[in-house]
């Protein structure tokens, strides 16, 4: 979802002003982002006491069975070896590597490739999304993804990504081994590694998340978006300083049921003490009325200095971050099987 300094300004169209700074004089007025950058409106929902945002579970299913607990020192392992690979953009061979990498360990699950050449501004490149499928016993889907690509324009500056596109490609690598081992007992569970989510030169909505553009359409076509109950997204869960931001273009409803599933751990501090307007993998979903929801830390650094830079590496993430978003994710998911009916978007 983002792509250089300036991309930022295009990916938020209201953002929160972070900071004043007065030092003797006033000196500057910091916003998150630049040119289309506005306060959020006022909507209620925020305890200035508890500095989060509120929401009512009371028509959500009652808490019940035991809560989840991912292996966090595992999707730690993942992370770090995919992150080793170096800059991973569409079209090189460290891409190639980390493909088979992540297909090597999805053997004996039924896993589809959506394979397709993207017609981009730097020309065509191969584009390879990867469907891991957990079959279930409710009629519909639920579809938790992360990208695993790198950005192009970045490809030989020592750009590594261990947040962005490391630690969403480990986590999924994580709640793959779980759901290997307790097959869903509600909706079918599809883990998506999409590809092209990075801009091949300037984040517009022509030039980005190719991946998750195709499939929007080719899910349209063929009647699968039609059975997708929910479309998560996780993306940049691993800053160590984790502070999940509350997406306004991702659906009204489901949100609360993540809230409710960070509550259930404990983990709700973490969890959308600010709000902003993302562009990510779920744009083209959210277009389309699928629910969706954008799990995403936008502020990885102080002012988000780490992002999109060489400073994207192992050192600034934590295996606890990668914990709660896989544990928050996976109590999601059953909060969603034990509700009556499904809202739409």
């Amino acid at each position: 979802m983002r792509k250089s300094p300036e991309d930022f300004s295009r990916k938020l169209s209201r953002v929160p002003v972070c900071s004043l700074l007065i030092v003797v004089f006033i000196v500057a007025l910091v916003a998150c982002s630049g040119k289309k950058a506005e306060p959020p409106e006022a909507s209620g929902h925020a305890d200035p006491e508890k500095g989060s945002v509120q929401f009512n579970s009371a028509s959500l299913p009652a808490d019940s069975g035991p809560l989840p607990s991912v292996d966090a020192s595992r999707a730690w392992k993942y992370t770090k070896e995919v992150t080793a690979f170096g800059a991973r953009p569409v079209g090189s061979e460290n891409h190639k590597k980390l493909e088979a990498y992540i297909h090597a360990h999805l053997k004996g699950i039924d896993v589809q490739d959506d394979d397709f050449v993207a017609d981009t501004v730097e020309g065509k490149f191969p584009i390879h999304n990867i469907i891991a499928k957990f079959p279930g016993t409710k009629d519909g889907i639920i579809i938790i993804a992360g990208h695993y690509d790198t950005n192009y324009p970045f490809r030989n500056n020592g750009y590594v990504g261990a947040n962005d596109g490391g630690s969403s490609t480990g986590l999924l690598l994580e709640l793959a081994e779980q759901l290997r081992k307790e097959k869903p007992e509600g909706y079918t569970v599809w883990l998506l590694w999409t590809d092209g989510e990075e801009a091949m030169k300037d984040w517009t909505s022509t030039d980005s998340v190719y991946g998750t553009r195709h499939l929007a359409k080719a899910w349209e076509q063929d009647g699968t978006l039609k059975k997708i109950k929910a479309f998560i997204v996780e993306d940049m869960i691993g800053d160590a300083d984790l502070n999940i931001d509350r997406d306004q273009s991702s659906a009204p409803w489901l949100e609360p049921v993540i809230y409710e599933a960070a509550k259930r751990l404990g983990e709700q501090s973490h969890f959308f003490h600010r709000e902003l307007i993302v562009e990510d993998d779920h744009t083209p979903f959210v277009q389309l009325g699928v629910a969706c929801a954008d799990l995403i830390d936008f502020d990885y650094g102080y002012g988000n200095v780490f992002w999109h830079t060489p400073q994207d590496t192992m050192d600034k993430l934590s295996p606890r971050s990668l914990q709660i978003a896989g544990n928050v994710i996976l109590e999601t998911v059953s909060i969603l099987n034990a509700m009556p009916a499904v809202p739409p978007r």
